[in-house]
C-alpha cells in the first residue's frame, strides 16, 4: 500500500464487528481478523475509530442515557465498549500491527451532548512512534448532563478537523449511502442533500446516536467547515478497507459542493 504522512481516520461500523441485533455484545471475530489483515499493509499515519454495536447500544438504551443522567448504566455502558475495544486491539496486535486502545471516557469532556474538548497529545506521540490509536463510541462525562453517549460518527470529524486529516472513511454494512431503489448514491454535497435525505433512513437496529442519517450530517458538517472528503463504504466486503486505504474513490463521497469535482 501506498505510504503516505498525511493523517487516514477509518471508522470501523459496531454493525460491521458486532451482532447489532444482538441484546448483548456479540463480537465477528472473523471479520475483525479479516479487517486487521486488510490492514496490516498500510504504512501511513493511521486512525482507527470503531462503533459500539451490541456493545454499547443496547445497554444505553437499557438506562435511557440519552434521556436522563445514571451513573451505573454510565459505567456499565462504558465497560461493555472498553471490552470490545480490548479485543479489537487484540486482534490487530496478533496480526502485527501496533495498536492501543484510547477510551474517550478516559481523556474527553462534552457539553450537551456535543464534543467540547479532548486531549490529543498522546494521540500525536503514538502517530510519531507508528502506533496506531484505536478509539470507540464511549459515554463520557459532560458538563450539562453528566454524562453523555459520542458515537464514533461524531468522534471522526473532530479528530478529522482538529488533526487536519487527509483521508476519512466511514466503513458501514451498507455500500455508501442508497437511495430508494438500493443503489448506492455517488456524490453528496449541501446542494443535494435534501433531496437524498428523504432516502436515508437510520438503523434498522438498536443505535442510540442516529445511524445512517447521523453519519450523513456529520461528515456534511466536517466538509462544509474543513473542505474534508470523506467516504462512507461497505466495510463487509473483503477487500473494500484496503481499497479505501489505497486512496480508491469507493461507496458514497460527501464533499463539499465546491470541491464535487475533485472527490
Amino acid at each position: 500500500m501506498v505510504s503516505s504522512e498525511s493523517l487516514t481516520i477509518l471508522k470501523i461500523g459496531g454493525s460491521v464487528i458486532t451482532d447489532k441485533k444482538a441484546d448483548d455484545g456479540v463480537v465477528r471475530v472473523n471479520e475483525i481478523r479479516r479487517i486487521a489483515q486488510e490492514i496490516s499493509g498500510f504504512k501511513g499515519k493511521l486512525i482507527i475509530v470503531h462503533g459500539a454495536g451490541s456493545f454499547g447500544h443496547p445497554q444505553a438504551k437499557r438506562f435511557s442515557l440519552n434521556e436522563q443522567f445514571n451513573a451505573t448504566g454510565s459505567i456499565i455502558t462504558h465497560l461493555s465498549v472498553k471490552e470490545l475495544c480490548g479485543m479489537v486491539v487484540g486482534i490487530l496486535n496478533e496480526n502485527g500491527i501496533c495498536a492501543v486502545g484510547v477510551h474517550p471516557m478516559c481523556c474527553m469532556l462534552a457539553d450537551n451532548g456535543r464534543i467540547k474538548t479532548m486531549f490529543l497529545d498522546h494521540i500525536y506521540c503514538m502517530l510519531e512512534k507508528s502506533i496506531i490509536p484505536v478509539l470507540h463510541g464511549d459515554v463520557v462525562m459532560d458538563n450539562s448532563l453528566g454524562t453523555s453517549v459520542i458515537s464514533g460518527d461524531q468522534i471522526v470529524p473532530y479528530l478529522a478537523k482538529q488533526m487536519k486529516a487527509g483521508l476519512l472513511g466511514i466503513g458501514s454494512a451498507t455500500a455508501g449511502v442508497l437511495d430508494d431503489k438500493g443503489s448506492t448514491i455517488p456524490v453528496i454535497t449541501p446542494k443535494n442533500f435534501e433531496n437524498v435525505k428523504k432516502h436515508i433512513r437510520g438503523s434498522e437496529n438498536t443505535d442510540v446516536t442516529g445511524g445512517m442519517l447521523g453519519k450523513v450530517q456529520e461528515m456534511l458538517e466536517l466538509s462544509d467547515s474543513t473542505y474534508i472528503t470523506s467516504h462512507i463504504f461497505d466495510a463487509s466486503k473483503p477487500g473494500n478497507i484496503g481499497r479505501f486505504l489505497k486512496g480508491e474513490k469507493i461507496g458514497t463521497v460527501i464533499t463539499h459542493e465546491q470541491y464535487e469535482c475533485r472527490s
